[in-house]
Parts: structure tokens; C-alpha cells; sequence
């Protein structure tokens, strides 16, 4: 009998509560990831806006490479400058790619 109250003084049984919540639909958020050529300096522009439109982007620049180094190296300073001032990123993979991302997205480099 003493314990009987002692556990009541401990932990008084309280009666459940429950409250009802009516489920929501999320709404899911997919990000897209495109693959896009270098042809040219001019195709700077759409790969810029692809970025600001929060597009992930592989670009090929093998074309390029092969067609005008100088050229390619003026595209790439300039979309470098975007990633820059956008916060996003970029890494070179092989000698035929770039990875180009906006600042929602980082590029893990290893450790």
C-alpha cells in the first residue's frame, strides 16, 4: 500500500491526449542537371542563364578545345566570374568537362 502511493506521487497516471493533424502535401523539389555543349564564346549566355535558373550544368568543352583554346579560355573566365558572384562552383573533370553549379549546390573534391 505505501508503494502503491509512492508510485502514484512519482508518476500520477495522466490521461492521453492526442491531437489530430491533417497531413499536408509537400511539395517536392527536384533539381535539374543538364548536359550542354561549348561550341562556341556565344553559347556562354545560355549556360549562364541556366545557372541563375538554378540548373546544375556538365559541359562538354571537347569541341572548343580542339576548334580555339583562346576562345575557350575567355568562355571559361567569364562563366567562372558568374559561378563567382553567384556563389556557385566549378571543377574541371577530365580534359572534356565542367561541372558548373549553382550556390545550392558544392562539388565534393575528396576528404
Amino acid at each position: 500500500m505505501v508503494l502503491k502511493k509512492l508510485k502514484e506521487k512519482i508518476s500520477p497516471e495522466v490521461e492521453e491526449e492526442f491531437v489530430e493533424i491533417s497531413e499536408t502535401p509537400r511539395e517536392e523539389k527536384k533539381v535539374k542537371v543538364r548536359v550542354e555543349n561549348l561550341n562556341s564564346y556565344s553559347d556562354v549566355e545560355k549556360i549562364q542563364q541556366l545557372l541563375r535558373e538554378g540548373t546544375i550544368v556538365f559541359l562538354k568543352i571537347k569541341e572548343l578545345r580542339n576548334k580555339d583554346i583562346n576562345e575557350l579560355k575567355r568562355a571559361v573566365d567569364k562563366l567562372k566570374k558568374t559561378i563567382t558572384a553567384m556563389n556557385g562552383d566549378v571543377v574541371g573533370v577530365d580534359e572534356d568537362f565542367l561541372i558548373l553549379t549553382p550556390s545550392f549546390a558544392s562539388i565534393f573534391r575528396g576528404k
